[in-house]
């Protein structure tokens, strides 16, 4: 197909695929065995694929040049068990919901340790390497994260140094009190004892964290004095304060 080279492929699914008017965003799914020599798990969960654009077409199969194209979509969500595959695919209205610019929100867009954020993620005080002394799927007992005070790393990043997930990143959801950290997602492989990883202190993006835990406030990216719904629609009583002072301290 216009110079592109197709491989025919069986045991693959499609739910229903619909059609509608306006700006709503249409979708369906597909799903099959990986079982193409040209697409790997591990390219998959790197995000190799992500919002990769998706022709289908019907063709003649005794002539493949007589085909009419129809639909063009995005790939979104692909998720990997035991081998099959289930992807997302999305139209072209999706590039729509796309946040371009920034957004005025209360808080910050910046992602930690980035250029507009400005803390560095690799000072001590904020990032440690451990290792795996208990394994576990989700969640794991970790040694040499010691010095730092429980729930430091909730919502950090975690980047696997050594093992089978060596290269690898994830998000962490918690940080208990024995160095035991919970991650958002079960790795692809299996973690071991003595697995080597590298975590990055967490940030909630609120104003209060920011200056608290990084005493970056001045490089804040988000505008924590807006007025929200809750005060601009409340009636006035003897509990409110409208003194005209910052409604976030």
């Amino acid at each position: 197909m216009s110079g592109v080279a197709c491989q025919p492929q069986t045991g693959m699914t499609g739910s229903e695929a619909s059609t509608a008017l306006g700006l709503s965003i249409d979708s369906a799914e597909i799903e099959g065995a990986l079982s193409s020599l040209a697409i790997h798990q591990a390219d998959i969960e790197r995000g190799l694929y992500d919002d990769a654009t998706v022709e289908t077409s019907l063709v003649n199969w005794s002539s493949p040049q007589d085909r009419v194209m129809l639909r063009r979509s995005i790939i979104g969500k692909i998720t990997v068990v035991d081998g099959k595959f289930t992807a997302e695919l999305k139209s072209s209205a999706a590039d729509l919901d796309k946040i371009h610019g920034r957004r005025v929100m209360r808080d910050c867009d910046a992602e930690l340790g980035d250029g507009r954020c400005g803390v560095n993620a690799g000072d001590p005080r904020y990032s440690a390497q451990g290792v795996v002394v208990e394994s576990g799927d989700a969640a794991f007992l970790a040694s040499g994260l010691e010095s730092f005070q429980p729930h430091w790393f909730d919502n950090g990043r975690l980047t696997w140094i050594e093992g089978a997930n060596a290269g690898k990143t994830a998000i962490v959801v918690s940080h208990g009190s024995t160095g035991r950290l919970a991650l958002r997602h079960i790795p692809a492989d299996p973690v071991t004892v003595g697995d080597r990883f590298r975590v990055v202190a967490g940030c909630d993006k609120s104003f209060a964290q920011c200056r608290v835990k990084f005493a970056n406030t001045i490089n804040y990216r988000g505008f924590p004095h807006l007025p929200g719904n809750d005060a601009a629609y409340a009636y006035v009583n003897s509990d409110a304060e409208f003194d005209g002072g910052p409604l976030v301290p």
